[in-house]
């Protein structure tokens, strides 16, 4: 009897969590997707720590489906009272870093994939690309084999969303920002404060709503997160570095935000990338619409992914909860990978793209 797909996508999690796998160090795990792969009979490709594979009757005349999630996890943060390396299921429960986002919806879509690899009645082929560097929006993940997953029509990212359709998401922006002063002893009437030099600025950035806003994403967010100023306590900063983290909508380029925000501040503004942009999907898509006929819960979402780097149609969906992401004692529920898989195939086999 053949194994359920959930089933085997729960044991290749359990290797994968117990894998160190920090982003820019996914070599170990890629070679167990590869070693995965291998043991399905499923030929697969690898650049860098990206692994992808395509269905068995791969026709170059049909549309193509991207399937992708990501391969890298954040260090485990100090709330840890797990292992976070060592996967257990306790009550239905499946512990481990990594174990929700974004083991779960990879392990579900690679399942999904090997539901459809050996059809030959597919309307559509299906590429499926573990990628990596997710986690630190590196240039070393999906951007980085894009030309070579051949053309792709619309692209599903499996994060954890509770099995509902984000169907626009939010970009990013960082921003490393440098208010300047002028040194002096802090016991005199001398140097100007760089400290106080920023907070005029950081209070704009605290407060400064921009004009439009988007139906599906809502308001532009901004909001300071780091902060570095002086080196001793009796000398006044003549430099306060602190950063910006900005999420963006449709509703304005990056550098038009870019532009606004550095006409309103005093202080130096330098972008690290343009490249994490807003990203969406028409209402009237194909994918949406299934996702419509099977009642999914639709939604704009306010975090990124790696498909602000995708230039194509592209939906964000899988199991597991955003809200336990990067959590302590990070797990997903073994259900909701079967859930998952499920909902993944059901969506899919709804699917009408046109050539």
């Amino acid at each position: 009897m053949q194994q359920p797909l959930h089933e085997i996508a729960i044991n290749l999690l359990t290797r994968l969590i117990a894998t160190q796998s920090f982003s820019k160090e996914e070599e170990e795990v890629a070679a167990i997707v590869e070693e995965f792969f291998d043991k399905h009979g499923v030929h697969s490709y690898k650049r860098g720590n990206n692994v992808w594979v395509r269905n068995q009757h791969f026709n170059p005349q049909l549309p193509t489906v991207l399937l992708n999630s990501h391969l890298d996890t954040v260090r485990p943060n100090t709330g840890y009272t797990r292992d976070p390396f060592k996967p257990e299921i306790i009550d239905g429960k499946l512990y481990g870093l990594g174990s929700n986002d974004a083991g779960g919806p990879l392990v579900s879509l690679i399942a999904t994939f090997l539901h459809y690899y050996d059809r030959k009645d597919l309307k559509y082929n299906v590429v499926m690309a573990a990628t990596a560097e997710e986690e630190i929006s590196g240039t070393g993940g999906v951007e980085s084999i894009w030309s070579a997953l051949t053309p792709i029509d619309f692209a599903i990212v499996g994060e954890p969303t509770l099995c509902g359709m984000a169907t626009a998401e939010k970009g990013l922006m960082v921003l490393d920002c440098v208010a300047k002063g002028k040194p002096g002893h802090a016991a005199r009437e001398e140097g100007i404060n760089a400290i106080y030099e920023a907070l005029p600025d950081i209070e704009w950035i605290r407060n400064y709503k921009f004009p439009k806003k988007s139906s599906t994403l809502g308001d532009i967010k901004m909001t300071v997160t780091v902060i570095h100023a002086g080196r001793q306590h009796n000398v006044v900063p003549a430099d306060c570095e602190f950063t910006i983290d900005v999420r963006v909508t449709d509703m304005y380029t990056l550098e038009e935000i870019l532009e606004t925000i550095k006409s309103h501040v005093k202080c130096q503004v330098t972008a690290r990338s343009l490249r994490m942009r807003p990203s969406g999907i028409a209402d009237d898509h194909p994918v949406v619409l299934a996702a419509k006929n099977l009642g999914l819960n639709l939604y704009g979402s306010p975090t990124t992914s790696d498909q602000a780097l995708m230039p194509i149609p592209s939906v964000k969906m899988g199991p597991g909860d955003s809200a336990r992401s990067h959590s302590a004692d990070e797990f997903i529920y073994v259900d909701e990978i079967r859930q998952g898989i499920e909902t993944y195939i059901a969506l899919l086999d709804q699917v009408i793209v046109k050539a």
